[in-house]
């Protein structure tokens, strides 16, 4: 099912995708087309990138879209919630999946690490065997 529900967002963000780039054909989008303004994103993306970097404009309106998709998620997982207001509580359970996300990638480092270490001792053991038995 989750599968199934990643395949649906990948072919709503290329659907997306092309309609952008159809009704742009190499123009720049106007601020009006995206759900913030353009510049207050570049500005954040400059903060955290390194000075020399240069931003493509396809990448600038993908962020754009990509963080206006992200606002639209949140806030469907808080409207999920019954009460006739939205509070910093339900707030913060709806970002948890994102602010995990950091904690999942170092988890996924670690645990690559220690296969790698394990696949050395195995080659480690392979070579032992041959030398031992294939003289």
């Amino acid at each position: 099912m989750a599968e199934d529900n990643n395949k649906m967002k990948q072919e709503l963000e290329q659907e997306q995708l092309e309609e952008v780039l159809e009704e742009t054909d190499d123009e720049e989008l106007d601020d009006e087309k995206l759900p913030f303004p353009n510049a207050t994103v570049v500005r954040l993306m400059r903060k955290s990138l390194d000075p020399h970097k240069q931003i493509k404009g396809i990448v600038k309106k993908e962020m754009n879209l990509f963080l206006g998709r992200i606002v639209e998620t949140l806030c469907k997982k808080m409207n999920g919630y019954e009460y006739s207001y939205v509070d910093y509580g339900m707030f913060k359970q709806a970002i948890e999946t994102f602010e995990n996300i950091q904690t999942i990638e170092l988890e996924k480092i670690r645990i690559i690490k220690n296969l790698e270490k394990i696949k050395a001792e195995c080659d480690i053991l392979i070579d032992d065997v041959e030398r031992k038995f294939h003289k």
